[in-house]
C-alpha cells in the first residue's frame, strides 16, 4: 500500500492512506514556502539599497520564513507522535526520492497529469 498515488487511495477508498499522503505533501509544501520566502526577502533585503522601509519589510519576511520553517519542522514532530499514537504513519511518506519524483511527474505532465512519472 505504501507505494501507491494519493489518486490510487482516493480511487480504492483508502482513508489513512489518504490522510497520511496528505499530511505529508502539506509538510512538504510549508517547508518549501518557507524557504522559499527566505530567499525572497534575502533578495528584497540585498536590493533595498539603504532604504530604512525596504529593510525592515525584508528583515520581517525573513523572521516570518524562518519563524514557518520552526512550525513546520515542529509540526512534523507533533504529527508524527500524534500519528503513532493513532496508528498512522505519515513519516513514512516524506522520502527525498519521491518528492522528486512527484516534481519530475508535474513538470513532463505539464502539471495535468495523476500520477507520478520519471524522466529516466
Amino acid at each position: 500500500m505504501a507505494d501507491q498515488s494519493i489518486v490510487e487511495a482516493a480511487q480504492n477508498y483508502d482513508v489513512i492512506e489518504i490522510i497520511n499522503r496528505g499530511f505529508a505533501y502539506a509538510i512538504i509544501v510549508a517547508a518549501f514556502l518557507s524557504v522559499v520566502f527566505i530567499f525572497v526577502g534575502g533578495i528584497s533585503f540585498i536590493l533595498s539599497g539603504g532604504q530604512e522601509e525596504k529593510i525592515k519589510q525584508a528583515v520581517s519576511t525573513i523572521r516570518y520564513a524562518i519563524i514557518g520553517l520552526i512550525v513546520t519542522v515542529l509540526a512534523i514532530v507533533i504529527v508524527g507522535t500524534v500519528g503513532k499514537a493513532m496508528g498512522l504513519n505519515v513519516i513514512q511518506y516524506i522520502d527525498y526520492t519521491e518528492i522528486i519524483d512527484l516534481v519530475r511527474g508535474v513538470a513532463s505532465d505539464g502539471g495535468g497529469g495523476s500520477g507520478v512519472q520519471s524522466l529516466d
